[in-house]
């Protein structure tokens, strides 16, 4: 029997909740029934388990969802959830769920001791479970073991190996929950293998000590329930950009943030099938999706066919009868990532989440102009890049959007900075001349000004921006615009001067990769660009410069969904290389221009 199906837990008092058995007899013999319910009129003092790290099914089409356990996720909504104020809270995974059972199975003296995913330490979306923990128990001891292959660049090598042997991609962490009868107060004793630190050191590591050997050290939790890589700066003193009110804020009284609307990137589940940079490619893919999934809707045939992608909210798509009606209306150009146009297939069923803000940021048909300020909120980088266009959830990497426009259902354009923003800098600058425009363009400049993502760099890996009211307003809103000209405007700036060198003869092989140190760009066998700039490779998003952001999109890889391997795999860069020529030299201009504007911006920015 699963013991996960064993328990259901009501009537929280106290720190502690009263315990109710409850599981389906299913197969088991009276003689295990009886067992068992012995078993849950005992309390248990001491549980030890090693729980999945898995937090999701990773394709739909492999019909092998998890299980779904409905009173265990309860009891996380109404905990771990509940107490979040992250906007992104994926918390029904299986240790997750281990842990909320053996947190209501415990006993008042007790210990739970864990080997899981070590994530709960310090990530944005866990900030409620550690507000829960410390409200359950007294003590944790924990010995963060790294490992997370998840990451990139310096903080990949910082990382090291996985303790088991390389086979998983998360970090890990050994840890001890201690709940004691009559005792208050949660303290923190953390300790944790050095940097970059090979597979097989960390296991010696903990098989040559005991836990008295360990050196560990005790964290005070701070206000926001963060344990590791606290901060101390005033960043709650700024202006707030958005937050979770802000998003549902139903009055101008509930305005406490400059931007009133917030919105995710489109999520798609299905980037092979709704993107493509050739339009004739991607209405092919749509017009046999569209096909598949109805003819399979028409026959009542529940057994979702894997010649489509299926994820969980086509299913319920498809349970509901909604259809996949083709249309040239749905089909327009979208950011896919940085710098990257493609040609996109908007269709709500076709994408998971195409949702009711992107037709509020860009209009009934999603073409209506707007400007949008995209955020990266991956918890590993902060970056914004502006665009005119809908942008992928990935386009950033977990994307928010800031819009500088909303659009009614009506159509009526609206601004999208709210009235208490508005007031905020009207009243700080004592010009009531300024505009959500000007705010707009302000906002884009702070983001990316080094002191200010320098100073907040951890605040910036956790929740929205705030901002700072800087001196010399109109500076600030002037670099801005500059910088909102350029990244909107990439497509069409002056391309930079790069020098072609070509060998003659057609190419047989891609190859698409920068050498810095030459500054060359090498594309294939036959072709390279020299003379880029140092400068060039210093704008950055995230872990790429943004010329290697292009480079990367325009390789030729096999696609993993198998029937777009086997019936639409028609790219070929070859038929995009001057195409990628003249995008390169434009983004080279782009990048060159803005670290010319950042590098203007005063480093000791004036008063905050």
């Amino acid at each position: 029997m699963d013991t996960l199906d064993n328990m259901a837990w009501t009537g929280a008092t106290g720190g502690a909740v009263e315990r109710q058995g409850v599981f389906e007899l299913g197969a088991m013999s009276e003689e295990n029934w009886i067992r068992v319910q012995e078993q849950n009129e005992k309390d248990i003092s001491v549980i030890i388990g090693n729980p999945p790290y898995n937090a999701n099914q990773q394709n739909e089409n492999d019909n092998n969802k998890n299980r779904q356990y409905p009173e265990i996720d309860r009891r996380i909504s109404e905990t771990y959830i509940a107490a979040s104020t992250a906007q992104k809270t994926k918390q029904y995974d299986m240790y997750k769920r281990f842990i909320r059972w053996a947190s209501d199975r415990l006993a008042d003296d007790g210990v739970i001791g864990f080997v899981s995913n070590r994530a709960f330490l310090d990530a944005r979306q866990d900030d409620g479970f550690r507000k829960v923990v410390a409200q359950e128990f007294n003590e944790l001891w924990v010995v963060d073991l790294k490992g997370n292959a998840r990451t990139s660049g310096e903080r990949r090598r910082q990382e090291g190996g996985n303790v088991f042997d390389d086979k998983i991609r998360v970090g890990v962490a050994i840890y001890f929950l201690v709940r004691r009868k009559g005792s208050s107060g949660f303290r923190v004793f953390y300790d944790a293998v050095g940097d970059s630190v090979r597979a097989g050191e960390k296991v010696g590591y903990i098989k040559d000590r005991t836990l008295a050997d360990l050196e560990f050290s005790e964290i005070k939790p701070d206000a926001k329930n963060n344990w590791l890589n606290q901060s101390d700066s005033d960043f709650e003193q700024l202006l707030p950009v958005a937050d979770r009110q802000t998003k549902i804020a139903k009055t101008v009284a509930d305005e406490r943030a400059v931007f009133r609307l917030t919105a995710l990137g489109v999520n798609t589940a299905r980037d092979e099938w709704v993107y493509d940079f050739d339009v004739h490619s991607l209405r092919d893919k749509a017009l046999f999706f569209a096909d598949t999934y109805n003819a399979y809707l028409d026959a009542n045939d529940f057994s979702y066919s894997t010649s489509i992608k299926w994820s969980e909210a086509t299913r319920h798509h498809f349970q509901r009868r909604r259809r996949v009606i083709y249309s040239e209306a749905n089909r327009l150009q979208s950011l896919h990532r940085p710098f990257v146009v493609k040609h996109y297939f908007a269709d709500t069923v076709m994408n998971d989440r195409l949702t009711g803000n992107h037709y509020e940021m860009f209009g009934h048909n999603l073409r209506q102009p707007n400007q949008v300020i995209n955020l990266c909120m991956n918890g590993r980088f902060f970056y914004s890049v502006a665009a005119t266009r809908l942008t992928d959830w990935h386009f950033t990497g977990d994307t928010q959007c800031l819009p500088l426009y909303r659009y009614t259902p009506d159509g009526e354009r609206i601004s999208n900075i709210t009235e208490w923003g508005l007031r905020q800098f009207r009243e700080r600058y004592g010009d009531d001349a300024i505009s959500a425009e000007d705010i707009f363009a302000y906002t884009y400049a702070v983001l990316h000004d080094p002191a200010y993502r320098e100073k907040y760099a951890i605040d910036l890996l956790r929740e929205f921006p705030r901002l700072p009211f800087y001196d010399d307003f109109p500076a600030w809103a002037d670099m801005g615009r500059q910088l909102l000209d350029l990244h909107i405007g990439f497509e069409s700036v002056e391309p930079f001067g790069l020098v072609r060198e070509d060998l003659g003869g057609d190419a047989k092989r891609v190859i698409l990769r920068a050498d810095k140190g030459k500054g060359a760009i090498v594309l294939d066998d036959k072709t390279t660009l020299t003379s880029v700039p140092p400068e060039a490779w210093e704008y950055r998003l995230g872990s790429r410069s943004a010329l290697e952001w292009v480079l990367d999109q325009y390789k030729e890889r096999k696609p993993r969904d198998p029937t777009i391997a086997a019936k639409f795999n028609t790219y070929r860069f070859a038929d995009y290389k001057e195409r990628v020529i003249d995008l390169l030299q434009r983004v080279c201009t782009v990048s060159v221009a803005t670290m010319r504007i950042v590098d203007r911006m005063p480093r000791e920015a004036g008063s905050r």
